[in-house]
């Protein structure tokens, strides 16, 4: 071996084609070699490097005058490029190296994306500089031995600086079985964000008719890009939704989008749909800023500043349900939030100001709807004095509660506790003592129309002012044991009330909205204030941790007792519980227990379980506010199981349920068949939505199977392209 090396070496040859620059070097090895009229002939383990091409063959010829390097049999090449390597296999070779011109003859290449393997191959090549055209060729991801998927094109162009791919005439055909032709079919060959078109979405409705969505997307610059997609349903209508996206600099980024749908008149008109308006329209205004003040003012402070926004609009709920066709990934709710937040804070110091804005989307119009425009906080961070005996910190904030039609109110928020604290006995005891002081104002403005001669009595301007005394004892014990470690926390808290002073609005409407049966009246919308009594609160936790450092279990019960009313002395026990019953299994529990009403207020189970092959979940929601009214009780149900039968089928169940409605709000079935190079699945899907119709508010059960395949590497499975069709009602 040693002695054919050293052969090799010898016979190696560094030449330069006539009038060719120095980086159009080309360096050709092998083990015999011979020369005639400058025409090179090499044999035997042919290597030649040319700029980042590194090509071996059984025998190649270079004719020094022409700069043509031809190779024979067996020819490999390997190329370096922005995207990483790519090989290149064929029977012959040609490079002309004075006019940048190559050619490989069949053509073969494999280039590698996201850990995955793409190879193309076709009858010819010819490129010239970045640009290669095929001809007649195949392109897939699977192995090239009886490729599951395969993708054949009449011709195709490549570029190697962009690594874009552009195939003509390209059919898709699965295990020799075509499936799909387009004209055109475009793909990049590395990760970098481009302008393209992304898979399409194709569903069948027998009242919709058929459905086709494809995105276009449009990225010309490394900090911002456009989506859009236009979609048609046949016998309901056409619309567009469309996303610009951005991030403007290292602290910020922001996206708007907009869509629009309109129905056909004999859709909107048939009486079975129902719906509120014949178009549907909104949009989305999200943007976040983590350091606005220094970047748009120029200043230089050292504090930290933010600005979040998120505005949303519709006319509609119809506006979110046809902006997608998966309904199950789609959030919908006929209440619309928007707010923007201000921020700025220092070490001791923190400023806000929030907009919020909230609309329904069950109502004709907002007008009576209460907003909150603005609210400014004020917040002075914890302070110590006295070596940490003493600490203290103040909380400040006024809202402004605005609406068109009825009651507007102003309303300031102060807080101050103060608090000595020390530890006794070897710190064994803690114990603290805190002096609270709070205060509510509010101001008043327009009518409620309805009240008019009364308004003036009813929301007179007015004040709260209390204080209140408390005094914590409370211990926290550590025990190491072999293999766990216990931690106890245990403690207890007295309130006194103190002085209390009050007039206007909080003195006349005392009685009435003190009554929690009456806080949902409109006269009690602004009464925000509870009575301090004196009480004490008790409460215990603990957790456990393996030898590791890992939580094992959490677990916390407390309990409050009234000191002033005799007849509801026991307040709410509440109990909190974490326990990870092995590396697999998971329980939570939190619930409140009512001894008066004798029954829980709330109670909320969730137990999970999670492996290599299983991850299962199944949650339960109760609650009762013991005020007799249509929306007393919540008892609802959530369920999912994902099972990995092995490494190609993967099993997922969905099963949501309304247990005091005794409806069912969401079903999913269905299974993914996965392979290196493809994917497929098939899924059934449920899906109770909310719709407005002409008579408000209402619901509609939606039933749909879809099916999606994802073509790996060219099509990711979360890109995947897909089939619906929704099932008669």
């Amino acid at each position: 071996m040693f002695r054919l090396l050293l052969i090799i070496f010898l016979l190696a040859v560094s030449f330069y084609a006539k009038d060719i620059k120095d980086s159009e070097k080309v360096e050709v090895y092998s083990t015999s070699m011979n020369s005639k009229d400058n025409i090179i002939k090499a044999y035997g383990e042919v290597v030649v490097v040319y700029k980042n091409y590194h090509l071996s063959a059984d025998k190649a010829t270079y004719n020094k005058n022409t700069g043509v390097l031809e190779l024979f049999d067996n020819v490999k090449a390997n190329q370096s490029g922005k995207g990483g390597d790519s090989r290149l296999l064929g029977d012959y070779a040609r490079l002309n190296i004075a006019k940048k011109e190559r050619s490989f003859k069949p053509f073969y290449m494999t280039q590698e994306i996201n850990d995955e393997e793409l190879w193309v191959t076709g009858c010819e090549s010819y490129a010239k500089d970045v640009d290669v055209e095929i001809k007649s060729g195949v392109l897939s991801g699977c192995n090239p031995v009886d490729p599951l998927w395969t993708m054949e094109f009449s011709s195709a162009e490549y570029n190697t600086d962009t690594m874009w791919l552009d195939l003509y005439n390209a059919r898709i055909y699965i295990d020799d079985i075509p499936v799909f032709y387009t004209p055109y079919f475009g793909y990049s060959l590395n990760t970098k964000r481009r302008t393209g078109v992304l898979p399409p979405m194709i569903g069948l409705s027998s009242d919709e008719g058929l459905y086709y969505t494809q995105s276009l997307y449009i990225a010309e610059s490394n900090w911002w890009d456009l989506e859009i997609i236009p979609q048609i349903r046949t016998s309901r209508g056409n619309g567009v939704y469309t996303t610009y996206r951005w991030v403007d600099s290292r602290v910020s980024k922001g996206s708007f989008t907009y869509g629009f749908f309109k129905e056909k008149d004999s859709y909107f008109e048939d009486e079975e749909n129902d719906l509120a308006n014949q178009e549907h329209r909104g949009f989305n205004l999200n943007y976040q800023n983590d350091d606005f003040i220094n970047q748009w003012f120029g200043t230089n402070w050292n504090g930290q500043s933010g600005i979040y926004l998120d505005i949303d609009d519709m006319n509609d709920v119809e506006y979110i349900n046809l902006s997608s066709n998966n309904l199950v990934d789609t959030a919908t709710a006929t209440q619309v939030y928007s707010r923007a937040n201000l921020f700025y804070n220092d070490d001791n110091n923190y400023y806000g100001s929030y907009f919020k804005y909230y609309k329904d989307l069950e109502l004709e119009n907002n007008d009576k709807t209460i907003q909150n425009l603005p609210s400014l906080h004020y917040h002075r961070y914890l302070g110590t004095q006295f070596d940490d005996h003493f600490l203290y910190n103040l909380n400040l904030k006024t809202n402004n509660f605005y609406r068109q039609e009825g009651k507007n109110a102003i309303q300031t928020n102060l807080n101050i506790p103060l608090a000595l604290q020390t530890s006794l006995f070897d710190e064994y005891l803690n114990i603290s003592f805190t002096e609270n002081l709070y205060g509510q104002h509010t101001t008043f403005s327009g009518d409620m129309k309805d009240n008019e001669a009364t308004n003036e009595e009813l929301y007179e301007d007015g004040h709260y002012l209390n204080n209140s005394h408390s005094i914590t004892v409370s211990s926290q014990l550590t025990k190491v044991y072999d293999n766990i470690t216990h931690v106890i926390d245990v403690g207890s808290q007295y309130t006194a009330a103190g002085t209390e002073n009050r007039n206007g609005y909080y003195d006349t409407q005392k009685d009435y909205c003190s009554d929690p049966l009456n806080r949902t009246e409109d006269i009690c919308e602004f009464y925000n204030v509870s009575e301090v009594e004196d009480s004490i609160e008790s409460y215990f936790s603990q957790y456990i941790y393996d030898a590791s450092g890992k939580q094992i279990v959490y677990h916390r019960l407390a309990q409050s007792f009234s000191l002033e009313d005799t007849d509801r002395e026991f307040g709410e026990l509440e109990n909190e519980l974490e326990y990870k019953v092995t590396d697999s299994i998971f329980y939570y529990n939190n619930m409140f227990y009512n001894f008066y009403e004798v029954g829980f207020s709330k109670n909320f189970n969730r137990i999970s379980y999670r492996n290599d092959k299983y991850d299962f979940g199944l949650s339960h929601m109760y609650q009762d506010n013991f005020i007799v009214s249509d929306t007393r009780y919540t008892n609802y149900m959530t369920s999912s199981l994902m099972y990995k039968y092995n490494k190609h089928y993967t099993y997922k169940f969905i099963f949501n349920y309304d247990l005091e409605l005794n409806e069912q709000k969401s079903i999913e079935a269905g299974f993914v068949y996965s392979k290196k190079c493809w994917d497929f699945g098939i899924k059934y899907v449920e899906n109770n939505r909310p719709t407005l119709d002409e008579n408000g508010a209402s619901s509609r059960s939606d039933k749909f199977i879809y099916f999606t395949i994802a073509l790996k590497p060219i099509i990711r499975s979360q890109n995947s392209s897909g089939f619906v069709y929704k099932l008669p009602e």
